[in-house]
């Protein structure tokens, strides 16, 4: 049985409903939307549904097995939780663009060609640029601005990319695709842009520490993850993904140890998390692939209570910083366990989500034989316990008394909380319903003893090290700076471009204005001067300038149409369409 809906139907068709209602009905409203996609995802079989014929092309709104349904469950999930957060906010916006944001990354997993993905691809990264403008702050805007302009290049890749791919196979449908041609590149890299993989990241530590509270809830969940999918599902086994992951959960935990706002913490683990799925991926074997959706599913939740506990701090505090923060475990007791809970679960303690999931990509690298990237799995391992696991609830909540005495969030925040916290432990204790809805059969057991007392080990090292680097005063200090990543490329050159028109260029002009007005005043001393100068300046412009328009009006005449009348902007419009059709064709 299936439903006449898609589920991405729902969530966006009903976000352009919610400024219609008021107040507690409006909450109603809201939690039923989610709720109504989950339903929805329940009568979901196998197959392909919602199939529209368009321009001779297939477009296919649900092609359903159990890699999509996978995601598809747990954005639906994390959606609710999201908006559940959210109903404390007046902002009719920002829970539209939640919504929206939430229907793009389900019309992505459940899409069955290149254009349906294109489209949703598009108001995933359109909605989420709200998100970050809703917070109403010059940085915010800016980095909205950057943000949109990072994912305006990697649309135009992959649609450059789906292009080619449909002239070269004739067809938009598309599974497995792989490292081959042009077309291929430029669908990779689009890809990758959205999963941060480097040098393409900079613009999630960017954005994300910007977002608005609420938002960065939604952002921590979707883009990243809906990227994930669709690399899972059309480049599984490009050995160039495996050594890319593995560089990306090593690198960010340099800068999440010397930066100072929580959130840019955060976003650097999740690049540093991400990192995990994207090397499974390029493992491409059956356990490697269970690894990168449990892992997916797993970090999800336990990254979006991570944000959720920090955005609470955020909300009732109005600091975000390290250095502003501390002691207030005293008064926010129930948040500062729930992002011990989160910190715990992306550590990858016993008894935790991120210790049933982490371990299948592990595992998955040292049945490969993967020797270098298991020992750089297993150093981000440590890693991401010294910053995400220690560094975020040490500074917030204990390290130095800040003398804040904030109260706990609105009941909403910590209902949202408390269902992530409880999931992160559920399957943690009892993994096996987030096994059954893997792709393939599971046969991996993570409860081992050696599996669980070499975690331990190298988690109580990490301990140990971040203890005596404190006490010590080895740590790095927590400075009142920006630290700028591979984003220095675009943001500091063109901070001096910008400059040199302003100052050097500007000068340059002045003097040669300077210089043409004393040729001009000497021309006019002379005799008959300025007859000479008004022969020589109609010579170029009547002369020069107009015999190339000329030339384009006499050739026009055989273009005449049947009303004897050729439409210049006609022509105008389909200039740069073949431009652009002759490179497509030379490629």
């Amino acid at each position: 049985m299936i439903s006449p809906v898609p589920p991405a139907a729902i969530l966006i068709a009903g976000a352009l409903l919610v400024p219609l209602f008021k107040e507690r009905l409006k909450k109603v409203y809201l939690l039923a939307l989610p709720s109504f996609a989950f339903l929805d995802l329940l009568y979901m079989t196998p197959g392909k549904y919602w199939i529209v014929d368009f321009l001779n092309y297939e477009l296919i709104f649900g092609r359903v097995d159990k890699l999509s349904m996978a995601f598809g469950y747990v954005f639906v999930l994390i959606t609710f939780i999201g908006i559940l957060y959210a109903l404390h906010n007046k902002d009719d916006a920002q829970h539209m663009a939640g919504l929206i944001y939430a229907g793009g990354a389900l019309g992505v997993t459940f899409a069955g060609d290149l254009f349906t993905l294109y489209v949703f691809w598009e108001i995933l990264a359109i909605a989420s640029v709200f998100l970050i403008l809703a917070r109403k702050m010059a940085t915010s805007s800016a980095a909205a601005f950057r943000y949109f302009t990072w994912h305006f290049f990697g649309g135009l890749c992959l649609l450059a990319g789906i292009i080619l791919y449909v002239m070269n196979h004739g067809t938009p449908e598309f599974d497995y695709i792989g490292l081959t041609d042009w077309a291929s590149v430029l669908i990779f890299t689009g890809f990758c842009l959205n999963a941060a993989v480097f040098p393409l990241h900079a613009w999630l530590p960017d954005a994300y520490p910007r977002a608005t509270v609420t938002g960065a809830v939604f952002m921590s969940a979707l883009t990243t993850k809906s990227a994930v999918y669709i690399l899972a599902r059309t480049f599984p086994g490009t050995e160039l993904l495996i050594w890319a992951g593995a560089f990306m959960t090593c690198f960010p935990i340099f800068y999440a140890v010397i930066v100072n706002d929580i959130r840019r913490v955060l976003a650097y683990s999740l690049i540093n998390q991400v990192g995990f799925m994207v090397c499974g991926i390029g493992i491409g074997t059956q356990l490697a692939i269970n690894g990168v959706v449990a892992h997916a599913f797993s970090h999800i939740i336990y990254k979006a209570l991570l944000f959720m506990s920090t955005g609470a701090v955020l909300h009732m505090t109005g600091k975000i910083r390290a250095t502003d923060l501390g002691g207030l475990h005293k008064t926010m007791p129930f948040t500062a366990v729930c992002c011990m809970i989160g910190a715990a679960s992306i550590s990858a303690f016993p008894l935790f989500s991120g210790f049933v999931s982490k371990s299948m990509t592990v595992a998955a690298a040292a049945e490969e034989h993967l020797t270098i990237v298991w020992f750089m799995l297993m150093f981000a391992s440590a890693g991401v316990f010294h910053h995400a696991g220690i560094k975020v609830p040490f500074f917030v909540f204990f390290g130095h008394d800040s003398g804040i005495r904030a109260q706990e969030p609105p009941i909403n925040m910590r209902l949202a909380m408390g269902i992530a916290a409880f999931i992160c432990i559920y399957l943690g204790v009892y993994p096996q319903p987030l096994y059954h809805i893997l792709p393939y059969a599971v046969h991996y057991v993570p409860y081992t003893a050696f599996h669980v007392v070499g975690m331990l080990q190298l988690l109580m090292f990490g301990a140990l090290a971040f203890t005596l680097l404190v006490l010590s005063g080895y740590y790095p200090p927590e400075m009142r700076a920006v630290n700028l990543d591979t984003d220095w490329f675009a943001r500091i050159p063109g901070r001096k471009f910008i400059w040199f028109c302003h100052v050097p260029l500007q000068r340059i002009g002045g003097l040669a204005e300077g210089v043409v007005s004393r040729i001009v005043a000497f021309l006019k001393t002379l005799p008959n001067g300025a007859v000479i100068l008004e022969k020589g300046t109609d010579g170029v412009f009547h002369s020069g300038l107009t015999s190339l328009p000329n030339l384009l009006v006499v050739w026009g005449r055989h273009l005449r149409t049947e009303i004897k009348q050729l439409s210049w902007n006609l022509a105008y419009i389909l200039l740069p369409f073949v431009v652009l059709l002759a490179l497509l064709l030379l490629l």
